[in-house]
């Protein structure tokens, strides 16, 4: 009977792990039965979808799909009845994970636990709990080991999957500049506006409204947008139609091909910031949330960043724009700050450079497929 491992990823950036990963279980084992939740990237690498991913986030973003992950859980905690299943592999997602590890743990299970949840950041409560329901833990920052580690609980830093993306990727800049139209000798802004519904939302409109500053303070800037395939473009016709009349070319996926012919980039907060980092592009990150998720997260969230390369360094690398201060006028002011400032912005790559360096000598992927290799054997 042929091994079969579940993978369930929540988000678009754990979706990216997973088809990863996915790829390579198939390459190890090619007649492996992988099945669990995920998007269209895991869908192509052989995982067979019983659910599709959210993208919820916040607590009150989160309301709107509570119906949809209880009908998921009820949905995957059914098959734990009716199948055999190897290893469950949980990537991030926490509050719909932990509870699908509980049931697994009953129905004897394996676990792993991939992208693990931020527990230095906030509900550190949380890390007993995961080390109850899991059999092995796999981290992406260099400092979790330590956190679990003062709980007695064993994890492993693996590295960043984004790295493996990025090696991965073949660039020939000026093909892309040519593809997107633009000029090799003017520099390029790039705006991510996050890959979420509900910052795509908050995002945008700043986003246009800072590109309008820029407008008239730098008509020699050119603009690059990617947005990520699964949003419903319709939601934000308006918002588009503007930054296109601004002169912002406006792409479907390819964030790292964005990324890749970028000089400067503005860039919410996420997975998207650390690939900048990585690839070294110059940039300000912001985010927004709602009223109130942002004022609750302000009482319970303990660490001093949100942006990964900062919470690596404790310092403020990066600038980060959150709530209040991620306005047009403020975001406009730091693009050009960066643009200006050769000190500024030779600081921000030597980091940049160092995080790297920290990161591509790891292979994440291949190490979660043997860490699933040696639990499938024991």
């Amino acid at each position: 009977m042929p091994t079969r491992i579940m993978i369930i990823a929540g988000e678009a950036s754990g979706e990216l792990y997973g088809t990863l990963l996915a790829r390579q279980l198939k390459q190890r084992w090619p007649n492996v039965n992988l099945i669990g939740i995920g998007g269209k990237g895991m869908e192509e690498a052989g995982v067979e979808l019983v659910g599709y991913i959210t993208g919820a986030f916040g607590l009150i973003e989160a309301a709107s799909t509570l119906v949809a992950l209880r009908r998921m859980y009820k949905k995957i905690t059914g098959l734990f009845k009716t199948l055999r299943v190897d290893v469950l592999v949980l990537i991030d997602f926490p509050d719909f994970n932990l509870r699908v590890a509980r049931s697994a743990k009953k129905h004897g299970i394996k676990v792993l636990y991939y992208v693990s949840p931020q527990v230095w950041a906030w509900r550190r409560g949380r890390i007993k709990t995961i080390g109850r329901l899991t059999d092995r833990i796999a981290v992406l920052l260099p400092f979790e080991p330590a956190v679990y580690a003062q709980h007695g609980i064993e994890c492993e830093f693996v590295g960043h999957p984004v790295i493996e993306e990025i090696t991965g990727h073949p660039i020939d800049r000026d093909a892309l500049l040519a593809g997107f139209s633009l000029n090799p000798q003017a520099p390029v802004v790039a705006l991510l506006p996050g890959s979420r519904h509900s910052e795509v939302d908050r995002h945008l409109p700043v986003m246009v409204e800072a590109v309008r500053l820029l407008k008239a303070r730098h008509p020699e800037f050119q603009y690059l947008m990617p947005l990520v395939s699964h949003l419903e473009r319709n939601r934000y016709a308006g918002s588009l139609a503007e930054l296109e009349s601004l002169g912002v070319v406006i792409v479907a996926d390819r964030a790292l091909d964005v990324l890749a012919v970028s000089t400067l980039a503005v860039v919410a907060s996420g997975t998207a910031a650390f690939q900048a980092a990585i690839i070294g592009v110059p940039m300000v990150v912001i985010y927004r949330l709602s009223a109130f998720t942002y004022y609750a997260g302000r009482m319970l969230i303990r660490v001093n960043y949100i942006n990964l390369v900062n919470l690596i360094h404790d310092a403020e690398i990066v600038r980060e724009l959150i709530q209040d201060e991620a306005t047009p006028e403020m975001i406009a002011t730091e693009v050009e700050r960066l643009y200006r400032d050769d000190e500024v912005r030779a600081r921000m790559l030597n980091v940049f450079g160092r995080l790297r360096a920290m990161y591509e000598h790891k292979d994440p992927t291949k190490r979660v497929v043997e860490m699933i290799t040696e639990m499938v054997r024991e």
